[in-house]
């Protein structure tokens, strides 16, 4: 077992052991340290890099810089070292930190780089019964994430209509946004919590697109590793794909006006079954009966488990 997947088992361990499928909710707390507990593969390799190489070199470079600068103040002060040193240069030091920093760089890059494509390529294979075949194109959901000010709209796209116009398409406001007609929400998730939230069946890989109607958004939800800017007159992509049914919060990354603390992103993971009967509601247009149907996340069985983690 490699360093990397025994951190990432040990993570999973440690935050699934009281149940396996219970849904969880994916939001920052208050006084918290670090990253918001991973929910994709895509945020393990996050939290991996973070915590484990970079850590550990940021570590090594604080300690080494501290050391030398105490070294300096003990060796040279002005009572133990009365008469100053005459010399401007020293070469092989200044080809140290030179040549070294350069060398820490490509360590960096090693683990970084990587991960960085890992991010932007959709995977196009999955492993089923210890083998890696083929993604099924039915195992893809395409859905388009429009950022406006200051809200979300969020379109299915892989189901069109005649005129070619997404079957289900709808606009996510922030319930709260500092007015006195906000809709009262959880205190505890003031600021995140939208009217209609984006929704996505768990094990499913999500392959989403974003643009925005005026200025620059950025669409991230930290639990799920991703961020991806929103840009007008382009369309921008990313994927991600979790296992773990439950509620996952994150919010625009950008400063795209006076509103940006109120732009939110809600995301429901509900199983197959419950985002079928949300999508086929949605499809009839009563919005606040499909909010209904995913107001309460169904745990996953047992079978589901097993299929999700594929």
């Amino acid at each position: 077992m490699t360093l990397k997947s025994a951190f990432i088992s040990l993570t999973a361990l440690v935050g699934t052991a009281p149940a396996l499928a219970a849904p969880v909710v994916g939001r920052p707390e208050p006084g918290a340290i670090g990253f918001q507990p991973a929910a994709t593969e895509l945020a393990e390799s996050v939290s991996f890099v973070h915590n484990v190489p970079l850590m550990i070199i940021i570590t090594a470079i604080t300690i080494l810089v501290l050391a030398l600068l105490v070294y300096v103040i003990v060796r040279y002060n002005k009572r133990a070292n009365p008469e100053p040193g005459t010399f401007s240069h020293n070469v092989p030091l200044e080809v140290a930190w030179t040549v070294i920093p350069a060398l820490i760089l490509v360590v960096i890059a090693a683990f970084t780089f990587p991960l960085l494509y890992k991010i932007d390529q959709a995977p196009t294979t999955m492993r089923v019964d210890g083998e890696r075949v083929p993604i099924p194109e039915d195992q893809w959901l395409s859905v388009k994430a429009q950022g406006n000010q200051w809200n979300w709209t969020y379109a299915y796209v892989d189901e069109r209509d005649e005129e070619g116009f997404p079957l289900v398409e709808f606009t996510s406001n922030p319930l709260q946004t500092g007015l006195t007609t906000d809709t009262t929400g959880d205190p505890d998730l003031l600021y995140l919590e939208t009217d209609y939230p984006m929704v996505v069946p768990a094990g499913r890989y999500i392959r989403y697109y974003t643009a925005a109607s005026d200025v620059i958004h950025s669409w991230t939800v930290p639990a799920f590793g991703i961020k991806t800017d929103a840009i007008p007159g382009r369309l921008n992509q990313g994927w991600f794909k979790v296992d773990q049914p439950g509620v996952y919060y994150g919010q625009c990354s950008e400063l795209c006006g006076k509103d940006h603390a109120f732009m939110p992103i809600e995301v429901r993971v509900v199983p197959e079954a419950q985002y079928e009967d949300w999508y086929e509601t949605m499809k009839t247009g009563d919005w606040d009966a499909a909010r209904a149907i995913v107001e309460d996340i169904q745990p996953l069985g047992s079978a589901q488990v097993a299929d999700a983690a594929r």
